[in-house]
């Protein structure tokens, strides 16, 4: 038997995945159910993890698979932040793609902007719906947010973005960082995910978002 915050948890990330193929992130889940902090989604999940609604995603930044749903789920009431149920037919396991790799890019201060075509397998199971590619993590500013120096990113390619998602934001067109996308007023945050570094902030037309992230790869 689930509480109704943890109801309304699953029901939000179950439909997130749906919609887009990407898990939500745990400022999206604590807007989504009204939390005050972050602890308050980390203790919900755990929960679901304990009753095996969910799993987390090994190697993978903030990914988490429903595992079941309880009956009656698809009809259960949503807030103004749940989309509608789309359904999403999985790729097979075994399937692999080639991604366009674009080289190294910073997780802390910005560098200049990647180029580059060389090719990255990655298992169709880990992209969802869209156009990716991978750049290679540069930088601890993500640590938080469970990115890596030395990771993979897998990027879908995009040029908007929600409040709390992690993005490519390409500054004066020739530098890209991998941050947190926020706006405040005609300004665009780009918040880092580590303690030791600061925001970024930048007049809105400074910033253009090239894609936001799908998933993480990491090399052992």
């Amino acid at each position: 038997m689930l509480t109704p915050k943890q109801h309304e948890l699953l029901v939000f990330i179950h439909q997130r995945l749906s919609e887009t193929g990407i898990s939500p992130s745990f400022d999206e889940m604590r807007a989504a159910l009204d939390l005050k902090s972050k602890s308050g989604v980390h203790r919900l999940i755990g929960a679901l993890e304990e009753r095996e609604f969910i799993r987390r995603l090994p190697n993978r930044a903030r990914a988490l698979e429903v595992l079941k749903l309880p009956e009656g789920i698809a009809d259960a009431p949503t807030n103004d932040n749940v989309a509608r149920e789309v359904e999403v037919v999985p790729a097979p396991a075994n399937d692999v793609v080639e991604i366009p790799l674009h080289g190294r890019i910073a997780a802390g201060t910005p560098i200049e902007a990647l180029q580059g075509s060389e090719g990255f397998a990655v298992p169709a199971t880990l992209l969802g719906p869209g156009e990716h590619y991978a750049l290679e993590v540069s930088g601890d500013s993500m640590v938080e947010e469970g990115i890596l120096d030395g990771d993979f990113a897998l990027i879908r390619r995009v040029d908007s973005a929600r409040d709390g998602e992690i993005i490519v934001a390409l500054v004066d067109e020739e530098e890209a960082t991998l941050k947190t996308y926020r706006r405040e007023g005609s300004m665009v945050r780009l918040d880092p995910a580590n303690a030791s570094y600061s925001a970024q902030r930048y007049e809105e037309g400074r910033v253009r978002v090239q894609g936001r992230l799908a998933g993480i790869i990491r090399r052992y």
